[in-house]
């Protein structure tokens, strides 16, 4: 049992006994079956405060035969699987995050060199008999053991990204530790000696020019999470059980934490709903981990279209995003398509793999986007937040002429600046037409599913202002009229969708008439 090679269970034992647990041992199960085949190396990617470092421990725990993991894992799920005993504490596993190695050494250039003595000297401890004496790097004493005892090894490499993120522009630095992890994995005796290499980190693999550094690895990311998706954090379902256990209302946990949407799994960033559910209180949780300033310098890069990008999404709207050609680094920016990506990868845009579409999550996403871009007084953001207050005053006054008036004059003076097509035109509109109750409102919901139809927009007042701003549903139609929006949302019963809201609504209609250009509304008000 030692720091590196086979450590004991105690770091997964810390989580288990925790006052709030969610069994994740069912991805065991998948790490299980692809043991030894060509899908035995793994890089799932995922930010920060998802639960990294538990999974990476949990790995540990199970398969190191540096301890006696039964008892630990008797009561969780992957004691039900039928191969749970046939790999539990069977396997030399070489387990070692990259930040806590950064952090004993006095610079980035000795990290890799450090990690490499450390776990050479646990490796002759426990077969020094096998290796060379003349071996001096961890592949090749891996190799060695291999060859004469036919032993294979876990690997697990937490925070694995750590040094292409903090040394980005230390080209020797990444060069060597990438040589380092080909050393480990790429060629033919890591096929020998590998049963499961298990990366985690917040980026994908670091791509050169068009090429993965190592390329034999299955990538599962945010862009692409695929099996691994009800893994990368907590299940709407888990969550649910979570507010039951804490008494707390779970309309209000999914629109501030939901948002990830992954392979039709909804899922929440596990610090959030943790801290939520401990201290009670809705708030941004991601301000605490210092990561504000992550985000400030990149939504204020100068890529034409990206500020434009960041308002779309602030106001409720998706905005389209090409992610390939992301160098999976943070300097090799090309256009605010990386950035984008980049955004999705750390966790602050969630993504439509269908749509191919970026968008702001949920309201403490929201919060964080919205303290970068007012301390930065963006000049564009403050213009469409001064027209909207304006329009937001005129819908509460009911004041049908002005709404239609304001509409028509923010749909000419922003159609060029706002990045949306002709088809969704008028929807994209009254994203942004409406950015100004941020400050009052939940993010708007868009085509809330209901009994017998669909609303367009639904805006749900934050609790502090749920006396002073009332909910609104609007319905939006083309070359129609205001009464027929109006009169859909009465038919169809769209204010019933609003299950848990009380209070005031105001039903909006609007109309766009493509030929004259011309705005009409129809707003009525009724108390749920």
């Amino acid at each position: 049992m030692g720091k590196f090679v086979n450590p004991d269970n105690s770091a997964f034992q810390d989580a288990v006994v925790s006052k709030i647990y969610v069994d994740k041992t069912r991805m065991l199960g998948f790490t299980n079956e692809v043991l030894g085949t060509q899908q035995k190396f793994i890089c799932n990617s995922r930010p920060r405060r998802f639960g990294k470092s538990m999974t990476a421990n949990m790995l540990a725990a199970y398969y190191s035969k540096g301890c006696d993991s039964k008892e630990l894992f008797a009561g969780l799920e992957i004691a039900k699987h039928a191969d749970y005993e046939k790999h539990l504490n069977k396997y030399d596993v070489i387990h070692f995050d990259v930040q806590w190695c950064q952090m004993m050494v006095a610079n980035a250039e000795e990290t890799v060199s450090f990690i490499s003595k450390n776990v050479l000297k646990e490796l002759r401890e426990i077969y020094g008999d096998v290796i060379s004496a003349d071996t001096n790097m961890v592949a090749d004493a891996l190799a060695d053991i291999n060859t004469a005892t036919g032993n294979k090894f876990v690997i697990i490499i937490d925070e694995w990204d750590v040094l292409i993120r903090d040394e980005s522009t230390n080209k020797a630095v990444q060069e060597d530790y990438i040589n380092f992890l080909r050393g480990l994995f790429k060629g033919i005796e890591p096929t020998k000696y590998i049963a499961l290499a298990y990366m985690t980190g917040i980026l994908p693999i670091k791509k050169y020019k068009t090429q993965s550094a190592l390329n034999n690895f299955d990538e599962y990311t945010m862009l692409d999470p695929s099996l691994l998706a009800p893994y990368v954090g907590f299940t709407e379902d888990e969550v649910k059980d979570l507010c039951k256990a804490y008494n707390k209302n779970f309309t209000e946990v999914k629109r501030w934490y939901d948002g990830y949407s992954l392979e039709g799994y909804h899922v929440y960033n596990p610090r959030a709903v943790v801290n939520l559910m401990l201290r009670g209180t809705f708030q941004s949780y991601w301000t605490q981990t210092g990561t504000y300033e992550s985000i400030e310098p990149l939504i204020n890069m100068d890529f034409d279209g990206l500020r434009s990008a960041i308002i779309d999404m602030l106001a409720g709207d998706a905005v389209e995003v090409t992610p390939y050609f992301f160098q999976n680094d943070m300097v090799s920016f090309r256009d605010k398509d990386d950035v984008i990506t980049l955004l999705i990868h750390l966790g602050y845009l969630g993504y439509n793999q269908k749509l191919r579409q970026a968008f702001i999550p949920n309201e403490e996403i929201r919060f964080e986007f919205a303290m970068a871009t007012k301390l930065n007084k963006w000049s564009e953001l403050i213009s469409f937040q001064k027209e909207s207050r304006f329009l937001l005053e005129a819908v509460l006054d009911k004041d049908t002429a002005c709404v239609a008036e304001l509409l028509e004059k923010i749909h000419n003076q922003y159609t060029s600046t706002i990045q949306y097509n002709d088809e969704n035109s008028l929807s994209s509109v009254l994203t942004i037409a409406f950015l100004g109750t941020m400050d009052y409102y939940f993010k708007p919901i868009r085509e809330l599913p209901t009994g017998r139809g669909f609303a367009d927009f639904v805006y749900v007042p934050k609790p502090e202002y749920k006396e002073d701003y009332p909910a609104l549903v609007v319905e939006l139609k083309w070359n129609k009229s205001a009464d027929v929006a109006l009169q859909q949302i009465k038919e169809k019963k769209y204010a019933d969708s609003l299950a848990d809201y009380a209070g005031k609504i105001l039903l909006v209609g609007i109309n766009y008439d493509k030929k004259t250009k011309e705005h009409s509304c129809k707003i009525e008000e009724m108390v749920k």
